[in-house]
Formats: C-alpha cells, structure tokens, sequence
C-alpha cells in the first residue's frame, strides 16, 4: 500500500524528474524540480491551487521519481518522457498539422534541394516551415528555375545527361558537367536565400556580372542579372520588419475560457519566412509562463530547425536550463529573450495580435455552430456537449457499440468510449442502442466526475426514427430530458438533415451540415475498427487457449510446427516434445486435453 505522506518524507533534496500516476498505474503528469522534496510535497499541501491541479491531486494514487545531476539533466528526461507517456495533465503538442519544410541533404556530394513534412535529426538542413504549403512550392520552384541544381531524387553518374539539362533547367552534374565545388556554390547561394540573406547574394552577383560583362560574356551577364532581379522581388517579398535579428522564433500566446493559441513567426535574416499555431485545451488556469515552458520544451525537443534566439512576453522560471539544452542540440548558443521595448516587443506583441486573431477567428466559427444548433433545435440553452452512437455487427455476431462527443462544436477524440453488448443475443440494433445508452447515463448518474463526465445536452442518433425512439426509451427510464435527433443519410450513404421525434426534417447551413457528418463518419468508424479488433480476436482463438500452460507464443510455435489443431491432435508425446519449450510432462497435458 502507497502510503503518501511516508514516501513524502523520503523525497531527496535533490534535481530530478517526478511521476504522478493515477489507482491504474498510468501517468498522469510528469515533471522536473531543482529539490525533488520541495517540489512534489507543494502539491500535497494546502496552498492556493488551481482547479486543474486540484482534479490533478485528486487523482494521484502514487508517486515515483528518477534522480539526476543537475537541472539540465532533469530537463531532458522530462521532455522524453512526456513524450513517450503523453501525460493528461502536461501541456501536450497534439496538433496535426503537418507544415511543409525545404530540406537540403547537404551531405550528399551534390546536394537536392526538395519538400519533406517530416523533420529528422540526419544532418540536413530545413528551412521553414510554411504555413501556406503552396509558398513552399512556389520557393522550390523558384530555385530550381533560377540555381538550376539537379531535380532527380536519387543520384548516380551517367554518359548522358536527361532532359533537364537540356531545356536549361539542370547542370548536369551527373555526367560531369558541374565540378562539386561550382554546385556546392550554387547550394551555398541557396541556403543564403532560404536563410535571408538575400544582401550577400545580390553583392556576389554584382561581381559577377561585372566580371562576365568585362569578358564580353552577355549571355551568362544576362542570366546572372535576372536571377539577381528575381532573387530581389523574393526578398521584397518576405519583409515584414526592420528587426535586426537574424535567426529567431517569435512565440505569442492568446487564451479564451475554453482555449489557448501558441503562435510563431519565424524570422530569418529579418524577413518573416512563415508562421504556424496551436491550440491546446483545458490549460486556461495555467500561467502563461508555465504553459510556453512546456510548448517550447516539447515543440524544439525533435525540431532539429533550433533558431540563435526565441523571444516571448513572459520570463521564464527554468529559462537557464532550457537555454543549456537547446544550445547543446544546436551545438551554438542559443538564447530565449524577453524584450521590454523597441522593435523585438513589437514584434512580440504582433505574435500575440495574430494568436489572439486566430483564437478569435477559431472560437467565432464554434459559437456560429452552436449558436445555429440552439436555434435549429430549438433549445432553452447551448447545446455544449453531444453525443452520439453506432452499433456494429454481422448477423448478430461480435456486437459492440460505440459513443462520440461533440464538445463545444469540436469532435473530441479523447472523449469516445466503446462498448462491448451484454444483453440482447440476437441483431437488433434498436435494443443495442437502448441497452448502451442505458449503461453510459448510468455512469455518469452513478459517478458525475468519472470517465464519462457529466450528462449531455443533446443526443444525435445515427439514423432516423428507430433509433431516436430507442434512445428515448434509456432516457425515461432515469426521467431525465435530454433532447434526441436523428442524423439521416441519403441513398449514397452521406448524412442530408438532421431529425425530431416528429419525423421531421431540420433545415440547416452548409457549415453545420459537414460538422455532423463528420461526426457521424467519426463514430461510425470508431464502431467498425472496434467490432474488427473483437472478431480479429475471437476468429485468432483456438482449442489451444484453453490447455493449461500453453500461452500465446506456444501455441504459436505449436501451431508453426504441425500447421494447424487437427494435426497436433494426432502427434506423439515425442514430436510435442520436438517444438521449443514443451517438454514431458506438457506434452502429455496435451494429449490428456485432446483425448
């Protein structure tokens, strides 16, 4: 038994990593301290908490702890295994959103220059991201056009160069064309213009025109002038400051009751290169300086894009360690600042403007759907959380249900539950729905701050009035009123308008219409991917399972062995005996079982 206040007393004063779990072993928090004992006791303590850590504290069965050297040290275990574990409570990057990045291999002998979402620790150089994936593909473009580099995904020499060569766009490295010193410019101008260092680049130009025009070379003068032309018109177009800081990550932070937005501006060479955000939820009643610890900590922890500066409003508590980390990932000093004036507070507060926007723009899209559904349902209040069901089966067999929420006009994945049916053993969806609404409002009657949370507003049933009278009936058995509404699909199986208890059908907007959809989609799927994993379990099951020491990788090296249960039935005690791990005494178990 874990008892609390005696493993308290037993905290070393020492820098380490803390694990909260909750009565079923799983973590539910992690976290670092400086003095692991001061740390975890001030939550155990009568302190003025916030209603988070407050449901946190109530939750905690146990605790471990890993002690390291120093604070650094602690950092890093805390960001993997936030990682690894997910925990409820920390503030976790679930966006996603897969924003394009400009990957150069600059390892290769001729480097390639191409598009990737996904950002790897192999030595190469990424440039982004882009928010607007067409700006990504526009800039590649640009440079393939104007740097001619090879466009061929896997490299190898050749005696004769493609096409590209030929309608100018490709120097050919592949034959020879190019030495790797002449390409390894062209990747050098490259990285400068993705970097934005655009200045550097015209001035190389310059000279070069200048040295081809002496030469009477028009021709590669008049090249080198457009590609200077075009490489200006780039640049004009990624100003947005006179900042003058050459790599940095600006981060805002906007919160609403139900959300938080994390924005970033990502400046190269004091040109805004891209930009993207993140929503996270149930985090309102954190500080903001705790919340952009965790997103930095987590956001830069895999990114190997790790800018010279970070600048944020708020002063960071572990600001020093986090500095330490990022600047041995970077393998340069890197800072995270808090400017108080001038242009890089400005450009903070513009990073909070558009976190704010776009917090707006996103709560402003939910109010008009719940707004729309108040009105369409013709409901005393907001309809804030909905619920939905779908029963899955074949012919009665391997029946199983399960339940979607719809919480503040987004689909809450988190929320759905499954259910395996119990009473009914023939197919009848109605009685299946019945028997599963039935269950799912006595947990939350029995146990209001359980799993399933409290009762919804509103239940959309997944069809038309069978369903909804099925529903009805699980209602009035707990004489509670909660509205039901049908959402019925068309010959082509698409979801065309939602229903009453009157059969009547609801006019709604374009917007609604794809969001129930959606949500129909989203729990029919999670009710067939259920019913294949129980079928997929029962039809993996043998006469096997049932012989006393005889587990699963037995039975399948048995299996393996003789090829199936007949042909093991008609083996001797000596070829039993043959399959790893059966010796004897098992073997004879198992001719005892088949006679």
């Amino acid at each position: 038994m874990f008892n609390i206040e005696e493993e308290l007393k037993k905290l070393p004063k020492k820098p380490g990593v803390y694990i909260m779990k909750d009565k079923d072993d799983n973590i539910i928090y992690v976290g670092k301290a400086v003095v692991l004992r001061n740390r975890v006791k001030s939550y155990f303590r009568k302190t003025n908490k916030t209603e988070r850590i407050k449901k946190m504290v109530s939750l905690i069965d146990h605790f471990e702890y890993i002690v390291v050297d120093n604070e650094a040290e602690a950092l890093i275990l805390e960001c993997n295994l936030i990682k690894k574990n997910r925990p409820k409570f920390n503030v976790l990057l679930k966006d996603d959103k897969s924003y394009p990045y400009i990957k150069i291999d600059v390892k290769s002998d001729y480097p390639n220059v191409f598009i990737t979402r996904r950002l790897i620790n192999d030595g190469s150089k990424y440039f982004g991201p882009y928010a607007n994936p067409g700006a990504a593909k526009e800039m590649l473009d640009f440079i393939k056009q104007k740097f001619k580099i090879r466009q061929c995904r896997n490299f190898k020499s050749t005696t004769r160069p493609c096409l590209n060569y030929h309608i100018k766009r490709c120097l050919a490295p592949c034959v020879g064309y190019i030495s790797k010193e002449e390409y390894r410019n062209q990747i050098d101008e490259i990285i400068d213009l993705l970097d934005g260092k655009t200045d550097k680049i015209i001035k190389e130009l310059n000279t070069q025109i200048q040295e081809a025009s002496k030469k009477l070379e028009f021709e590669k003068a008049a090249y080198l002038r457009d590609k200077k032309v075009a490489i200006q018109r780039v640049s004009e177009k990624q100003k947005v400051s006179n900042i003058s800081e050459n790599n940095i990550d600006v981060i805002g932070i906007a919160k609403s009751e139900l959300e938080v937005c994390i924005e970033i501006f990502f400046v190269r060479g004091s040109k805004m290169i891209g930009r993207e955000h993140y929503f996270f939820q149930e985090l309102k009643d954190m500080e903001d300086k705790e919340i952009l610890s965790g997103f930095i900590k987590q956001y830069y922890l895999e990114n190997p894009n790790i800018p010279n500066k970070i600048m944020i409003r708020e002063e960071l508590e572990d600001k020093e360690a986090i500095e330490q980390w990022l600047s041995t990932k970077k393998g340069r000093k890197v800072e995270i600042k808090s400017p108080k004036k001038g242009e890089k507070l400005r450009f903070v507060e513009m990073a909070e403007m558009n976190s704010k926007v776009t917090l707006e723009n996103k709560e402003n899209d939910k109010s008009e759907i719940l707004l729309e559904l108040k009105e369409v349902l013709n409901l005393d209040k907001l309809p804030r959380k909905i619920e939905t069901y779908d029963i899955s089966n074949i012919s009665g067999e391997y029946m199983v249900a399960a339940m979607c929420v719809l919480q503040d006009g987004v689909i809450k994945k988190n929320l759905s539950r499954r259910f395996k049916i119990k009473e009914v053993f023939a197919q009848d969806d109605p009685k299946c729905m019945e028997e599963v609404v039935t269950r799912r409002l006595k947990h939350s009657i029995d146990n209001p701050n359980g799993g399933f949370g409290k009762l919804p507003d509103v239940i959309f049933a997944d069809g038309g009035i069978t369903q909804i009278r099925a529903i009805q009936k699980a209602i009035k058995k707990y004489n509670l009123h909660i509205p039901v509404y049908g959402m019925v699909k068309n010959d082509k199986h698409q979801t065309r308008a939602l229903m009453d208890e009157n059969r009547c059908e609801l006019p709604i907007s374009e917007k609604l219409m794809n969001l129930i959809t959606k949500f129909q989609d989203t729990v029919h799927d999670t009710a067939i991917t259920y019913h294949r994993k129980i079928r997929d379990k029962q039809m993996s099951k043998s006469e096997l399972d049932n012989i006393p020491g005889i587990g699963e990788v037995k039975k399948k090296l048995l299996l393996k062995q003789f090829g199936s249960v007949e042909k093991i039935k008609k083996a001797t005690i000596e070829e039993l005996m043959q399959v790893k791990g059966i010796n004897k005494e098992l073997a004879e178990t198992i001719l005892n079982y088949k006679n």
